[in-house]
């Protein structure tokens, strides 16, 4: 796989003031971040602008109102110069039916504006790295769901573009091709200096694969930043590892104000503790009870948590 130059040093994308219509309906407001190489989450439920986003970026709508650049090229000005230089692999299956993998995923490359002869090398190199060289002959109405994510991701990769956008990349896999699909994905950003704009309604996703999010509602940006930054740092919730017969434990625990939020039954608990409490209290009490506290550690808000909240807040 290649790599990065021009634009290891500059904003990836840079988007002051975007709003885009659509007649009366308004499904961008004001859309203003910068990106920088690496690799980011865009969230937000069904009819947030996500799409409308991700095609703007694309350059196959022009922004109502706003300016920005991708890779340095203007957005609404130089479509086919924004297109040549992303790699984006769509929702949809988009694929033409009668072609062989091979073949569709050169014809990728020639649409990118590569040469007959690099499309086809390339095509062959990316299959291979993709792990579908067995398959890179078969016609694509062959190939089953996780193969056509790959294929989908092969196309979007022929032409070696700095800068990924993936719109719901894991749809429709099964666990294990999800986990596949995730790791490449992570090696991708990691390993060959691709940056990654990552449009999903999965949480998960985002945490396997990304440093930072941005978060859209109703046409707005909500939220952006790096995933650890913006998940609230709590004082008052541990996360308990326990051995032992922990009945007198537990109750302990509740005369002394302690919630417990969670209890899987296999002596991890997930509690919130009263004001003033000391940690060193946790020990005291498994040792009255005979008891051991294997581990103790801060129980800090997670992704979903965050989304929740930025949401719940806004409405």
């Amino acid at each position: 796989m290649g790599q990065i130059a021009a634009n290891d040093r500059r904003t990836t994308i840079d988007l002051r003031n975007l709003s885009r219509w659509y007649g009366d309906f308004q499904a961008l407001c004001d859309i203003t971040f910068q990106m920088a190489p690496g690799r980011v989450g865009l969230l937000g439920p069904n009819g947030a602008g996500k799409s409308s986003l991700l095609k703007i970026l694309l350059g196959l709508l022009p922004p109502s109102s706003g300016t920005g650049h991708v890779l340095g090229h203007v957005i609404g000005v130089e479509g086919t110069a924004l297109r040549r230089a992303i790699g984006y692999m769509p929702e949809a299956d988009a694929l033409v039916p009668g072609l062989r993998g091979a073949d569709y995923v050169a014809l990728a490359g020639e649409l990118y504006g590569m040469t007959r002869r690099e499309a086809q090398r390339r095509a062959h190199e990316v299959l291979t790295y993709l792990e579908l060289e067995d398959a890179r002959y078969r016609r694509l109405e062959e190939y089953s769901t996780g193969m056509k994510q790959r294929l989908k991701l092969a196309q979007a990769l022929v032409h070696d573009p700095p800068l990924l956008l993936l719109d719901e990349p894991t749809s429709g896999l099964d666990p294990a091709g999800r986990e596949a699909m995730l790791r490449l994905l992570l090696t991708l950003g990691r390993d060959h200096n691709k940056s990654i704009l990552l449009s999903t309604h999965l949480l998960g996703d985002v945490e396997r694969v990304c440093d930072s999010v941005l978060i859209l509602h109703k046409g707005r940006l909500l939220l952006q930043g790096g995933v650890a930054e913006l998940c609230r740092r709590r004082q008052d919730r541990y996360r308990l590892q326990i051995q032992g017969d922990a009945t007198a434990f537990r109750e302990e625990l509740r005369l002394e104000g302690v919630q417990i939020l969670h209890d899987n039954g296999r002596g991890e608990l997930r509690v919130a503790v009263p004001s003033q409490w000391v940690t060193r209290a946790f020990f005291t009490l498994a040792d009255n009870h005979r008891v051991l506290l294997r581990g103790l550690q801060p129980d800090d808000e997670d992704l979903e948590e965050l989304f929740h909240r930025v949401l719940k807040d806004e409405t």
